[in-house]
């Protein structure tokens, strides 16, 4: 019988599949707001892709996704 891969489970909480590749948070929101301006926080909002040069490492991280 094959031995089923792990998934890494911090990398499944932080990427989700989608038809075109890996959609990720954008990083630098969680802390340290106040000094951040209004427009950088607003602009760090939404959700951005998995660049196709990491594309590989978070597929073998999640392999199941």
């Amino acid at each position: 019988m094959k031995v089923k891969m792990k998934t890494k489970s911090g990398a499944a909480k932080r990427f989700k599949r989608t038809a075109n590749g890996f959609k990720r948070k954008q990083a630098f929101k969680s802390h340290i707001l106040t000094k951040k301006s209004a427009k950088r926080i607003r602009q760090l909002r939404g959700l951005k892709m998995v660049d196709k040069s990491d594309e590989a490492a978070v597929r073998r991280m999640c392999p199941y996704i």
